[in-house]
């Protein structure tokens, strides 16, 4: 479970680019309230205290606590928009929760096991193909991540999502198909040694087949 984030926010008297710019300009974040079976809400967040969250890294895809005017309520941040060239955070875009609601969260995949994996002692090199997980579970049981064991894997193995075992409460909310993880692959160095070998066995063949010529070459002359 994620330590929960709390924000004061301040409801915004209009909507629309003009207005957001204008808080951006007051060192604000606006940002949006929605979903719930209620109607969305325009907000503005202190800056510094937005960025606080973000760093804090219980704020993206986490429960978040909001507190207007004294009154507080569960939130799961769904998007943050960044400025593309800054990474100063432009808006926010929360959804309405509470502990019990079903929710499709993506969390990180941690690695462990990766000095023992024998792949990769051989010289093999791990490719992650998926670094987080599309999972459904209970807003108040979001895991903090999700830890894959490749401890066992060797060179060609792969690992699938079905293959991950998953904290109780939580599954793969991806159910049409079964996406890759992670695979052990041979390294370039690995693949251009043994293509070396292929060379040089293949050159060797003529050799010896060019001296058993000779050797035939020699009987005929006695």
């Amino acid at each position: 479970m994620s330590d929960e984030v709390n924000l004061n926010v301040d409801v915004r008297d209009g909507s629309g680019t003009g207005n957001a710019r204008e808080a951006r300009r007051n060192g604000q974040v606006p940002g949006v309230i929605y979903g719930g079976d209620k109607d969305s809400v325009s907000i503005v967040m202190k800056y510094n205290e937005v960025l606080k969250a973000i760093n804090s890294g219980h704020f993206i895809g986490s429960m978040v606590q909001i507190t207007h005017s004294g009154e507080s309520q569960k939130v799961l941040t769904k998007d943050i928009q960044f400025h593309p060239v800054t990474d100063f955070p432009m808006h926010v875009d929360f959804y309405r929760v509470n502990e019990d609601s079903m929710i499709e969260v993506e969390v990180s995949i941690t690695l462990i096991g990766e000095d023992v994996a024998p792949g990769l002692k051989e010289g093999g090199t791990l490719n992650v193909v998926r670094h987080s997980i599309e999972v459904a579970c209970a807003a108040g049981n979001i895991p903090d991540e999700i830890i894959i064991d490749v401890s066992a894997m060797e060179i060609g193995d792969s690992l699938h999502i079905s293959e991950i075992t998953l904290p109780d409460g939580v599954k793969s909310a991806i159910t049409d198909r079964d996406p890759t993880i992670l695979t052990v692959v041979a390294s370039r160095a690995a693949i251009e040694e043994d293509e070396e070998d292929e060379d040089i066995a293949a050159d060797e063949v003529p050799a010896i087949a060019q001296e058993g010529d000779e050797a035939e070459d020699d009987g005929d002359d006695a």
